[in-house]
């Protein structure tokens, strides 16, 4: 039997087969299109952390229309002028991602700066670590036009997926855990709050962190940057003596009042 007698035998397979290869299309073509749609939002953000609002327009004009150029050295600037504004950009981001890696407090205000299933947080550390791969180690010495070239579009991306990152963090602070993990997250800051107080003795300080570290476990992940720096503030910049420990005690912890 050829393919024609076989089509005329069966030819009522046309009609089921067509809906469920039609419907197949049609899913696809949808999700196609909230791909894309993703896609715009997201090259849309860019831009106007970029440059402005004018490659907003420009995005959604017709093909062949003239767009506006990548932002290039300044007038007469010479390599080692550029490299030293990059470095200082590049080093200027950095400052800002440790304001929120070495808070713990601040982190728990902004949660998506440290929650790496997060796609803006994951785009940002993989641009770090793109720019500080390419950060020359002696700008004195560095004149490859390509390899200063390909530095300042790392910053530049850097400082663009922070900045996206940043502000997702500040839009959406706490609003992704339930009311009683909030509640949680509040005490673990007033833990912190004693752990951070100099005026508390050594132990209560390493009572209340360990108990906010308590507190967090399940919700945030503490980086090792921030446990080492929370560390180091309660041992004291002098290396103060620790107080003695506590005798054992049946009565609960102190601390604050959740």
């Amino acid at each position: 039997m050829n393919v024609w007698e076989f089509i005329g035998s069966y030819w009522w397979l046309v009609f089921p087969l067509g809906g469920v290869l039609g419907g197949m299309a049609s899913g696809w073509a949808r999700a196609v299109r909230r791909w894309d749609e993703r896609r715009r939002r997201h090259k849309l953000e860019m831009a106007k952390i970029k440059y402005g609002h004018r490659m907003v327009a420009a995005d959604a004009e017709p093909a062949g229309t003239p767009q506006v150029p990548p932002p290039s050295p300044a007038a007469g600037e010479t390599a080692r002028q550029e490299l030293d504004r990059l470095i200082a950009e590049h080093e200027e981001i950095d400052q800002r991602w440790l304001a929120y890696e070495l808070d713990l407090a601040k982190l728990i205000d902004f949660p998506v700066m440290s929650d790496m299933r997060e796609d803006v947080t994951v785009e940002f550390h993989r641009a770090k670590r793109t720019a500080d791969g390419l950060r020359p180690e002696d700008p004195s010495t560095t004149t490859d036009p390509d390899q200063i070239a390909a530095y300042r579009e790392a910053v530049r991306e850097y400082a663009i997926t922070f900045e996206i990152a940043e502000r997702e963090a500040k839009r959406r602070r706490a609003a992704d855990f339930t009311q009683e993990e909030r509640r949680t997250l509040e005490r673990a800051k007033r833990f912190l709050a004693l752990a951070d107080d100099s005026g508390a003795t050594h132990a209560e300080r390493q009572q209340a962190y360990r108990r906010a570290q308590r507190a967090l476990e399940g919700l945030i992940v503490i980086p090792d940057a921030a446990d080492q720096a929370m560390q180091q503030r309660i041992a004291g910049a002098l290396g103060a003596a620790p107080d003695p420990a506590p005798a054992p005690s049946s009565e609960p912890e102190p601390g604050p009042q959740g």
